[in-house]
């Protein structure tokens, strides 16, 4: 191929990206969790009359938050209720209305792609069921509402072709009560998911290991998919994807963003859904086949996680004002911000992505194009490519707007390959590996 005939390379470089970043302020972060804790306490079987205590008046602060967003951005959001009572639970035993508060930034080339920040409202101490004493949840999770609500008020000044979700979740110490909902209604009506980005415990930087660290957080991700069918299993078994489920390269992509964006963050990816043994909000997500991860510090101290506030031999315990870190808790909150504005700027990820090349000295991948409004922004493809023992794609080569392209003297055995779409600005989607085990699935 001449050099006249390779195809233009969208530019890698956003600086509307680091003025995103910049713009999110730790002042307004503060401001969030001050409030939070004023109610006392979240707890999901608490107070709901109450304007001043309780679940229900945190509802609806957060929901009147939203309201004032969306009318400094001309109604830009759409600010909804999710709901549903449970009972017979064992951490929710009587009837009870658990409500998630929603805002929708409406996508417009591509509305039915979904991009998803979220966060926890309730809050917890030692016994479950104790709704009665102050909870104040500052870290856990006001810190994630507060980026929640903080990515909604810098994003909204912007337009973008997927549409953005800030969720602000219930009753997640009860079970993930709020995630289930929300999860059941995107599935039922048919959202085309990219990523569920769980924002849980986003502003501790002094953890119980002894450790104050302000330039590093951490990226849960699932490795295979929860919804893999034993026939996609055995697929696995000989062609790989162990390591490359959508959720592990939504943290790639997550990974990628930090080393490019965030000043001062390193990202540490685990490869485990959650910590160990332990669950957050995106799993509801997972479970029904929604590439999803949880964002949240490096270091966790435990004395300020579900704990009555209390001191024991000098020794304080509870989820205090005194624990959340503004800054860092606004430098995660600008690392979603700036993800979920790369994501919803850039095509949809590509689908139907295939690979061929067994006994060749050659490998070919295939994908589908995108038709129509959601195809409006494509400039081309990116292909990746990277040791099967690298953590991180390390190689790639642009290919312009083709659905197949063969990597010439580039053996199959030797390598784990993906392809990414990239917009005419040059913002790429996530890298999708091929086969059922990376698919974001398909365009419908």
């Amino acid at each position: 191929m001449a050099a006249k005939d390779l195809p233009r390379v969208p530019p890698t470089e956003h600086p509307i990206l680091r003025t995103i970043q910049a713009e999110v302020s730790a002042e307004q972060v503060k401001r969030t969790v001050t409030k939070l804790v004023s109610f006392g306490t979240r707890h999901t079987l608490s107070e709901t009359q109450s304007d001043t205590r309780g679940i229900g008046a945190a509802r609806r602060w957060i929901k009147s938050e939203f309201e004032q967003i969306s009318a400094l951005c001309g109604g830009c959001l759409d600010v909804i209720e999710q709901k549903q009572t449970f009972s017979g639970e064992k951490r929710i035993p009587e009837p009870t209305e658990v409500v998630n508060i929603v805002a929708i930034q409406r996508g417009t080339l591509d509305p039915n792609r979904y991009i998803i920040m979220t966060g926890d409202i309730d809050s917890r101490v030692t016994a479950p069921l104790d709704a009665a004493s102050d909870s104040p949840g500052a870290n856990d999770n006001a810190s994630g509402i507060a980026g929640v609500l903080e990515a909604a008020r810098v994003l909204s000044q912007h337009k973008f072709a997927g549409t953005i979700v800030y969720a602000a979740l219930s009753g997640e110490e009860q079970g993930l009560f709020g995630g289930k909902i929300m999860a059941g209604i995107a599935k039922k009506e048919g959202w085309r998911v990219e990523a569920v980005i769980n924002n849980d415990m986003i502003g501790n930087i002094s953890g119980i290991n002894g450790v104050t660290n302000n330039a590093t957080a951490r990226v849960f991700s699932e490795g295979t998919r929860f919804v893999e069918t034993a026939e996609e299993a055995r697929k696995r078994r000989f062609t790989g994807g162990e390591v490359d489920s959508p959720s592990r390269n939504v943290a790639r992509y997550i990974d990628k963003i930090a080393d490019n964006y965030i000043p001062n963050l390193d990202v540490m990816m685990v490869y485990r859904l959650d910590r160990f043994g332990r669950g957050g909000h995106h799993r509801p997500f997972n479970e029904v086949g929604f590439p999803g991860v949880r964002i949240m510090e490096t270091n966790e101290h435990y004395d300020r996680q579900h704990q009555n506030l209390r001191n024991e031999n000098g020794r304080q315990f509870g989820d205090v004002l005194s624990g959340v870190n503004f800054p860092y808790n606004a430098k995660l909150t600008s690392l979603n911000a700036v993800t979920l504005a790369a994501m919803a700027w850039a095509p949809p990820p590509p689908a139907e992505v295939e690979i061929s090349g067994a006994v060749k000295a050659s490998t070919t991948l295939s994908w589908q194009r995108p038709q129509g409004k959601m195809a409006e922004n494509l400039a081309g493809y990116r292909l990746y490519w990277r040791l099967t023992t690298e953590p991180t794609w390390t190689r790639s080569q642009y290919v312009g707007d083709v659905t197949e392209f063969e990597l010439k003297n580039i053996v199959i055995d030797n390598y784990f390959f993906g392809v990414s779409s990239v917009s005419k600005e040059g913002f790429e989607s996530p890298v999708v590996f091929p086969g059922p085990a990376g698919s974001f699935g398909g365009y419908q």
